[in-house]
């Protein structure tokens, strides 16, 4: 897997990638590109500086609260497909999003309504992820 292979190396790897920033150490460009997008979220720096207790937290529907973790991967998520532009489109229409909100960060975050359903759908129907619902979703979106 890309950070681990279960929860708690995830949640390792987005606490140790942050310390690392924190202290000057170099990054790997993975680590780089998560650091960029935990830098933009100080809301959840005090739980990934909290060591064990970001191991710990749960983020279910109980807690009421996101869970950071999951926000953060979709992040990545949305930046690996636009600098892949993979599905094919969807880096022309983050740039016409983020020029319409003036903030590329906050494009993401509409973004991942979209990509959300389609994940969700995806998973409830046992299927791949409908690439052209997503888009068209986008579409909307970006206007």
């Amino acid at each position: 897997m890309l950070f681990g292979e279960n929860r708690d190396q995830l949640r390792l790897f987005y606490v140790e990638t942050w310390r690392k920033q924190r202290e000057g150490l170099p990054l790997q460009p993975l680590e780089a590109l998560l650091a960029d997008v935990i830098a933009a979220h100080p809301e959840y720096h005090p739980l990934l500086t909290a060591g064990d207790a970001a191991q710990a937290a749960e983020f279910g529907p109980a807690s009421g609260g996101e869970n950071p973790f999951l926000h953060m991967g979709m992040h990545m998520a949305l930046r690996e497909q636009v600098a892949t532009d993979r599905p094919a489109g969807i880096a022309a229409l983050h740039r016409r999003l983020a020029q319409r909100l003036d903030d590329p960060h906050e494009a993401e975050h509409r973004m991942m309504e979209c990509l959300g359903t389609a994940l969700w759908d995806a998973q409830r129907q046992g299927l791949a992820p409908d690439e052209a619902a997503y888009l068209e979703c986008l579409r909307r979106l970006a206007g």
